[in-house]
């Protein structure tokens, strides 16, 4: 019979809490790698996952938000530097959006990759996510997936709603914070307005990229609201619906647990041939 003492106790209990879940992420960390082999043995494309969930820290049931940042579009540059110009790019996306520079590095980058570009959102792209998936050749949506509107955001208010309260009080009932914010928001609405249309020329003519850009920088919509499958066809974007390949779901499965143990952009980080020597799919 093996007899416990308290420092025992206290060693075993410190070892599960911190030891156990270390290799947990790490065979955790290891399956996304398979999946994404999986996808790129089947595709013949570089596969970058970009990942964001509203997840809980450790046992404490904290919330925090994962959201498009600098360090986000720093490490897909550098995935997209290292796949061959013939090559194609597949990006699994699932995000409620993030900062403006970083999302118009992401997306400018995909729009100039020589070879086809297929985004893939098994369930959400929002805001910042919509201007990326926007700028691929392709979007492949789940049947109940969607994306969303891209007016921007001045911290808790939508861009659009503080130019509408200047417009609608008389100008000495103004404070000039307010004021501030509304001249910020004009700009801001018409940068994003004028990337959305930059990138949109390449499917449409430019009279409906300025139209479909206006419709979802300015506001006309709440910013959660849901632009489905069937909505993205009427728009004119090419859009396949409800034929996901089923590895984007086992991907899916495999992020919900704490955020900060690893990173929301994730990709084999080697330099692909054009022999596609590097193509065959390991387990």
């Amino acid at each position: 019979m093996v007899n416990f003492n308290f420092t025992d106790i206290i060693w075993i209990f410190f070892l599960l809490v911190t030891v156990l879940p270390m290799v947990q992420q790490r065979s955790i960390a290891m399956r996304r790698i398979n999946i994404l082999r999986r996808i790129e043995g089947k595709r013949s494309s570089r596969v970058i996952s970009l990942i964001h969930r509203q997840e809980s820290i450790s046992f404490l049931g904290i919330p925090i938000s994962r959201y498009i940042n600098v360090e986000d579009s720093e490490q897909i540059l550098r995935a997209i530097r290292l796949t061959p110009d013939n090559m194609p790019i597949d990006l699994v996306l699932h995000t409620p959006g993030g900062l403006v520079l970083a999302s118009e590095q992401i997306a400018r980058a995909l729009q100039q990759h020589k070879a086809k570009v297929t985004v893939f959102v098994p369930h959400y792209a929002m805001s910042g996510g919509t201007m990326i998936a926007l700028s691929a050749d392709e979007i492949v949506l789940d049947l109940n997936a969607v994306l969303g509107p891209v007016d921007p955001q001045l911290g808790q208010y939508p861009a659009a709603s503080i130019l509408k309260v200047v417009q609608q009080k008389k100008i000495n009932r103004v404070d000039d914070n307010t004021l501030i914010l509304a001249d910020l928001a004009q700009k801001a609405i018409f940068q994003v307005k004028d990337f959305l249309k930059s990138i949109l020329l390449d499917k449409m003519p430019a009279d409906k990229a300025e139209e479909l850009a206006k419709a979802l920088s300015d506001g006309r919509w709440t910013h959660d609201y849901p632009i489905t499958c069937d909505k993205l066809r009427e728009m004119g974007i090419p859009t396949i619906c409800n034929e996901m390949p089923l590895e984007v779901y086992e991907l899916m499965d495999l992020y919900p647990q704490p955020a900060q143990q690893r990173p929301s952009v994730q990709y084999i980080p080697l330099p692909y041939g054009s022999d596609k020597k590097n193509m065959n799919t390991r387990v």
